[in-house]
This record gives structure tokens, sequence and C-alpha cells, in this order.
């Protein structure tokens, strides 16, 4: 079967023919059906954050279960799932606590006895979701059943992009009805921020960016505002179409420390500034420490704060009746052979998501 590895960061991905092991106690065995093309996969490419090289990459997707391990009990073949790169165990203390995505288990820790079902030859191959192949192998604690009218092409981007952007706008910040909203990028992520705010009831939906194309569709998705950054002081012209000192929650979803920086500055004092982006391991962010003494928050959304065996049914249940728009989300189809276009394609900004359809 055909799978895409990162032999070494900074590298393209290479698709080539490996071998995997049926699964093993609790695993399950998917046949992908769609797998997205993340910017969070990007960072791992292009070495921004480490990555356990060689590697099956890929991490968010849907597909079939082919076949499961022992003692499984979660899933069952011919079962539709959507794939979650972080696993929830059920029992560990953020698991009871509510806290699922912050799981102790980890990604690292989905498979029980081997960190790999992959192959190449001799050779292992490290993987987490690994949904850039035909096939993966899973922990059950990393998928969850969805319905099978549901489109799975539509319902891959839910494993990630829809999810964490929703999230952070209804679990992180818990955005309240009638409040203003500022979205710093609107990419992938920043376009299911829009939509979560429009799920919230947001009144002033103000979509930032530095391209007319992602303006254009943070309008089609929900804003209500757009400023172009590259034209305009975005934190000005938010704190003008704010109505107040700025928005009542800003989120930044790009992974640049300055921007980080432009989201905090245009939040009303008492506000939330939401940072949902990746930046750069380690990479500082520089505030003024006075707002944050009066009450303005600064905080983070990891993987939209999901509960993603309530989450990700409930949002493909917004999708089916018509209040989650995931068709417009979508830009282009690649197969896997042409996964590095996809990359290029996202990285000079011309898609707002990409899929990969096996």
């Amino acid at each position: 079967m055909k799978a895409a590895i990162l032999y070494e960061q900074k590298t393209p991905l290479v698709v080539d023919d490996v071998e995997i092991e049926d699964p093993h106690e609790g695993e399950v065995m998917v046949k992908m059906v769609a797998a997205g093309i993340c910017h969070s996969d990007l960072h791992f490419i292009q070495g921004l954050w480490p990555a356990r090289v060689p590697m099956v990459m890929g991490h968010e997707g849907a597909g079939v279960v082919e076949k499961v391990g022992p003692g499984v009990t979660a899933v069952a073949p011919d079962d539709h799932v959507i794939l979650s790169f972080v696993p929830s165990c059920g029992i560990c203390r953020n698991c009871v606590r509510g806290k699922p995505y912050l799981c102790s288990a980890g990604p690292s820790r989905a498979m029980q006895d081997n960190p790999t079902r992959f192959r190449k030859g001799d050779v292992p191959l490290n993987h987490g979701v690994s949904a850039f192949s035909e096939y993966t192998v899973m922990s059950q604690n990393s998928m969850v059943r969805i319905r099978h009218d549901m489109p799975l092409d539509k319902a891959a981007l839910i494993g990630c992009g829809v999810t964490t952007g929703v999230g952070a706008v209804l679990n992180t910040a818990k955005v309240e009805p009638g409040s203003s909203v500022a979205v710093f990028g609107c990419g992938g992520v920043g376009l299911n921020v829009i939509q979560g705010a429009v799920l919230a009831g947001a009144i002033k939906i103000i979509a930032v960016d530095t391209l007319p194309n992602k303006l254009e569709m943070a309008m089609a998705m929900g804003a209500t505002h757009a400023v172009n950054a590259s034209e305009e002081d975005p934190v000005a012209r938010v704190v003008e179409i704010s109505g107040a000192a700025g928005a009542d929650y800003s989120f930044e979803v790009v992974g640049l420390p300055e921007v980080v920086t432009q989201a905090f500055n245009a939040t009303d004092p008492g506000g939330e500034t939401i940072m949902v982006g990746m930046p750069p391991l380690g990479a500082p962010i520089t505030i003024s420490s006075l707002p944050l003494f009066m009450g303005k928050t600064l905080k983070g959304a990891f993987y939209g704060s999901t509960r993603f065996r309530i989450d990700m049914p409930m949002l493909v249940d917004l999708y089916m009746s018509g209040q989650l728009k995931l068709d417009q989300l979508i830009s282009r189809e690649y197969k896997l052979e042409s996964i590095n276009e996809a990359f290029e394609a996202l990285e000079r900004g011309e898609v707002a998501r990409s899929i990969v359809r096996f």
C-alpha cells in the first residue's frame, strides 16, 4: 500500500510502498477515505517543530473500519470513523475532569506495546494518525464512530481544522451571543473560528488577513467585516469597528508571535485573546503587562478544547442540518501522489482547505 513519508525534515514527502501490521490489542485498522492538508503538518515538514523521522505523515482524516484487534469495543468493521490525533483514555485525571484533549496518554502513546505498525522493508516508520496512507492502525481511543450518511470527505475536515476552530469559540472562549469577535488569520482553521462565532451568535465578526482571497472566503463563511492587514493597521481598524476599546474576543489563528500581540492589543479590556495558531516551538510572545493585570486574558486553545467523542458527532449533525459549512471549505482535491503540490498551494495561501482523496 502507498503512504506519504517524511524521511528528513526540510525535504518533500516521499510517496512510497509500505507494509502495515494487523491491529494489536485495543487497536483498529482503518481504510482511509480522505485526509486534510493542514498547516500543522507543514510545521513538522519545515522543521519548525520536531518530528520522529522517518514518519508516515497526516493527522486529519476519516475512513472505514477494516478490522479490529482483540478487546476493541468502541467500533466494529464497516463503521465510519473520524480519527483524533489526541487519544482519550477516559481514566486519567484530565479525561475524568472533562479535558480529554489533554489526555495523559498523549499522541505518542496511541500504540500500547510498540511505537509503530508501519515498515518500509526492515525500517520501522514512526506514526501518529498517519492519515496520508491508504490504511492506518490506531488505538480505539483515537477515533469516534459517526453516522453512515455523513460524507467522509467532509468528515475528514472535522478531524482537526473544524474541531480546532469551532471548538476554540464554543469550548475555550465560550463566546456569548451579541459579542464582537476578531479573527486574525483566515486560513482553514480561521474560517472555522468564524463559523464558530456565527454559531455562538456573535454580532460583529471581524476577519483580518493579508490576502484578499482569504478575506473573500471569510465573508462567505459569515464574517461581517474584513480588514486587510497589508493595507491598514489591523489593531486600529478592529478597535474602530468594535465600537468599544476592542473586540470582546480576539482569536489568533496564524501561529506568529507578532500576530498574537496584535490580537491581544485589539481586544477590549476585560476581553479574551485566544491563541489558536501553532507558533514555532519556543517562540516568545511580547505583550504589555498592564492590560493583563487589569483583567484582559490571553489563553491558548489546544485542539479546540475538544471532547472529541461528543463534539465530532455534534459537528457532523450540524453539517447534516445545514448549520455548518464544510463543502465550501474544500478548495481542491488531490491524489496522494500529488501531496507535495498540495502543501505548496497551502503555503502560498491559495486554498481554504485541500484534501487527499483515496
